[in-house]
């Protein structure tokens, strides 16, 4: 359908120009009487170029330069053999700016300069003379200058158009990115810490061993739902089970303590209803501290404070880590980009001997 509707307006837009071709001819002919300064009356002829000229635009987007070509050598056929000035150069016109606007502007100042050199040439030879070179050079100066405006402004927009697609792509890659690192980054250091508790334990305690791996068993499980969910999300545009959002702090506490981190939370105010991508990043913020904890914490402890109001949530969670994670991952630059992105406010780092996370979400109508 969308190669079908210019082709019908390139044969209109043909129909149009060799209407008002042949009849503004004929009828300027007839207005001003014949045999002015030698010029010749309309005659089968000069109706014949007209209608080549015209009916040649019908294929002016297929192959400008051919369609150039041909109305350029019929109206100076038509010139040269001694007719008046009339509608046949709105038909060069059209094919002059059809070059410009669709062949690069090379191609088609070649083939526009070769049309001028030919109007120049029956100027010479027909009259008005040199007096006549301007105006006649007009018809092929004007409408190549505005094909080539037009171009460039249409290749801008496509690459403006094409850099936001890339950007658009590039943002993606980096959010599925970034939820897979969340997923199996905190799933992982869960694991790890467990069965760094079962190794200890086996020997002298089998029964606390027991409990490690029966917890280890449930952190994966809970991992791997998350991720399919996540990959599923990914591919179809819709997750399977529950997602991640903020009234799952509990669990999420819950299998951190499991892990071995002695996790104090806080729950202030009445939690209201969230946006999706408010619910999301509360909780990928909370995880990814959490995370953290396990990984770098000296000392298995941590704080979370989550304070709902009206407008706004509120997320804190310290540690005893002066020092904080280090290394260029993704995590804390993850959240950050999460956070701003809703318009919030975050900030990690050292304080009082005790690494510090916040962060403010905004609660309102934001994508």
């Amino acid at each position: 359908m969308g190669s079908v509707r210019p082709r019908v307006g390139d044969v209109g837009l043909a129909v149009l120009v060799t209407a008002v071709g042949v009849i503004g001819t004929v009828a300027a002919n007839r207005w001003s009487g014949h045999g002015m300064r030698g010029m010749h009356g309309v005659d089968g002829l000069a109706v014949a170029f007209v209608l080549v000229a015209g009916v040649a635009l019908a294929w002016r987007r297929r192959v400008p330069l051919v369609v150039l070509g041909v109305v350029a050598a019929a109206v100076t056929g038509y010139l040269v053999s001694g007719f008046r000035y009339g509608p046949i150069l709105f038909a060069l016109l059209v094919a002059v700016y059809t070059a410009a606007r669709h062949r690069p502007p090379r191609t088609a100042g070649i083939a526009a300069g070769a049309v001028v050199v030919l109007v120049w040439a029956q100027t010479l030879i027909t009259g008005p003379g040199w007096p006549g070179l301007l105006p006649a050079a007009a018809w092929v100066v004007v409408p190549f200058a505005a094909g080539l405006v037009v171009r460039t402004q249409t290749e801008a927009v496509a690459r403006h158009r094409a850099e936001a697609l890339r950007q658009r792509v590039d943002d993606e890659r980096l959010r599925i990115a970034q939820e897979v690192h969340d997923v199996v980054g905190h799933g992982l250091a869960a694991i790890k810490m467990q069965a760094d508790v079962a190794l200890h334990v086996l020997p002298k305690k089998p029964e606390q061993a027991e409990i490690a791996l029966d917890a280890i068993s449930r952190t994966s499980s809970d991992a791997l739902d998350e991720l399919r969910s996540t990959l599923a999300m990914v591919r179809t545009g819709t997750g399977r089970g529950p997602e991640p959002g903020l009234e799952r702090v509990h669990d999420l506490v819950h299998r951190t303590r499991e892990a071995g981190v002695d996790v104090a939370l806080r729950v202030r105010g009445e939690r209201p209803e969230l946006p999706r991508a408010v619910d999301l990043t509360g909780y990928r913020v909370l995880q990814e501290s959490l995370t953290n904890v396990l990984r770098h914490g000296p000392e298995q402890r941590a704080e979370v404070t989550v304070d709902y109001a009206p407008e706004e949530v509120r997320i804190e969670v310290t540690n005893p880590s002066p020092a904080g994670p280090g290394g260029d991952g993704l995590g804390i630059p993850g959240m950050r980009r999460r956070v701003e992105a809703l318009g919030g406010e975050f900030d990690a780092g050292a304080s009082g001997g005790r690494f510090r996370v916040r962060a403010r979400l905004p609660i309102g109508d934001r994508p």
